[in-house]
């Protein structure tokens, strides 16, 4: 006898459906899995074949076949031992075909029979949105927020027994969204930073605008303390960036991430001791989201980027501009959606000082090896590039507080509405072709673009984050449609110079 059980694995952000088809024929007794399964399918067998035993139910003494359809794509996880094992029971007559019709199945076996949760429940089970998809308890609120008809039960005997209507389903809850507390509360306020004017309001704009941002200064400066307080400045998630950030971090089994839809924009800070793999994605049959996909919709915080690889670094050149992130092997490929904003902190030289006279041990061939890290294309894509210096003594001692993150973030909400009016989500996400509408130049503006492309201070890239920049600014001050040359100039001074920034070791 034959039965086919719907499931779906893993594949990147996306489920892919597949029908597990079990053959039970009378021969030698045996368990074979064809269709390219991974090391955990193949291993399937045992677990299946205890969960049956501990739960009272037979396990047949023949020969059983099963095959995961598509037969040429490779299938990995251990989410099909559940499929597999009611395919098992309804091809050897103990469960009725018409008990399981319009179910799918997605679910880990326990060796006593218990069904246990799988990484991508949200996922999986949207993919099968069709079906009434049947998970482990402990998936029961993940797989909920894809919207379909969702069901749990904790053990393959309950499973059996609710198919058949001997037991009901339980009802399943409603999908959550996250939280709306504050980010400030885990990231800190705004307020908490002593001086450092300019950097606090770089920090504004690139809130605004969705800019990328790379401070360079000595240790202490208080880098990584004022990129610790950006994902209070950042509004709520809209509903299609929560729902998609939902997904990658389902995808990725981030911990604790997916028991309610994601409201607040994630914040991300890997080490820079990563690999590629880690940083883009991939590396297994299922190629799992990397850091810059989950970042999505929120921000990527590279603390000393320049002890990242080189590598790491350039594989996020790509992803700057088009926004996706294409993972390719020879298994298969996926694309990731990956629009975030890229916070970077480094030291101008390998002991922080940055040449200054007595202080800095370094080299000049130890400053260049170290600037060299960052390879000029990668530099042109961040729209801030600022130098923050230590603040002054009389500034750390003293009582006074700057704007607190409630106060900022107000201004930045009320600048991004301006650009949801133009139709994206921020003003760094503008397209070249439409800057001339969107951010008409005044004539004194355009002169002074001009003479910074004349002099190659600005390339073409440049000039289009420049304008994108000046927008930004434009917003934040509440002006007209018209890009002034105060706009331009503020926009000039916070894009910076790269030679001011990391020394002569770049000229």
């Amino acid at each position: 006898m034959i039965a086919s059980i719907p499931s779906a694995v893993l594949l990147g952000v996306d489920g892919r459906t597949v029908r597990v088809e079990v053959h039970v024929a009378n021969g030698l007794p045996g368990f074979t899995v064809v269709g390219l399964p991974d090391a955990a399918v193949r291993e399937s067998r045992d677990r299946v074949r205890a969960a049956l035993v501990s739960s009272g139910l037979p396990w047949p003494r023949r020969r059983v076949t099963v095959n995961l359809a598509p037969s040429g794509m490779r299938k990995g996880g251990a989410g099909l031992d559940l499929p597999i094992a009611v395919g098992v029971l309804v091809a050897s007559g103990v469960l009725a075909t018409e008990a399981v019709a319009g179910y799918a199945f997605v679910g880990e076996l326990g060796l006593d029979g218990s069904v246990r949760g799988v990484p991508g429940a949200l996922v999986l089970a949207d993919a099968l949105v069709e079906h009434r998809v049947v998970v482990a308890d402990e998936n029961g609120v993940e797989a909920s927020l894809a919207g379909g008809s969702c069901v749990t039960a904790p053990t393959l005997a309950e499973v059996v027994a609710r198919c058949t209507g001997r037991r009901p389903w339980p009802r399943s809850a409603p999908p959550r969204r996250g939280a709306d507390g504050s980010a400030a509360v885990v990231h800190g306020d705004l307020a908490d930073v002593r001086g450092q004017l300019v950097a606090r309001r770089a920090l504004e704009v690139a809130a605004t605008g969705g800019h990328h941002l790379l401070m360079v200064g000595p240790p202490g400066a208080g880098k990584t303390l004022l990129a610790n307080r950006l994902p209070g400045l950042l509004p709520d998630l809209d509903g299609e960036t929560s729902r998609v950030a939902t997904r990658i971090h389902s995808a990725a089994a981030s911990p604790g991430a997916t028991t309610r839809l994601l409201t607040r924009p994630p914040f991300r800070a890997p080490h820079h001791g990563l690999s590629a793999v880690a940083m883009v994605g991939g590396g297994r049959a299922g190629l799992r989201p990397g850091e810059i996909g989950l970042a999505h919709g929120g921000t990527l915080f590279l603390d000393e980027l320049g002890e990242f690889p080189t590598a790491v670094l350039d594989a996020l050149r790509q992803p700057l501009e088009d926004g996706v992130v294409r993972v390719s092997r020879a298994h298969g490929s996926t694309t990731c959606p990956a629009q975030f904003l890229l916070v970077a902190a480094m030291n101008p030289c390998p002991c922080g000082q940055g040449g200054v006279p007595g202080a800095c041990r370094c080299s000049p061939a130890a400053r260049a090896r170290y600037a060299r890290r960052l390879s000029g294309p990668l530099l042109d894509r961040f729209d801030i590039t600022l130098r923050i210096d230590c603040p002054d003594a009389a500034e750390l001692v003293g009582h006074g507080t700057g704007e607190a993150t409630a106060a900022v973030a107000e201004r930045v909400a009320a600048a991004r509405s301006r650009a949801r009016e133009r139709g994206v989500r921020t003003n760094a996400e503008l397209a070249s072709s439409s800057l001339d509408h969107v951010a008409p130049l005044d004539p004194r503006a355009a002169a002074l673009l001009e003479r910074h492309l004349q002099s190659g201070e600005l390339s073409a890239r440049g000039l289009h984050r420049v304008r994108r920049l000046a927008r930004t600014v434009a917003d934040l001050a509440g002006a007209g449609s018209t890009v002034e040359a105060s706009h331009v100039a503020e926009a000039l001074f916070l894009r910076g110079s790269r030679v001011v920034l990391l020394g002569e070791a770049v000229r």
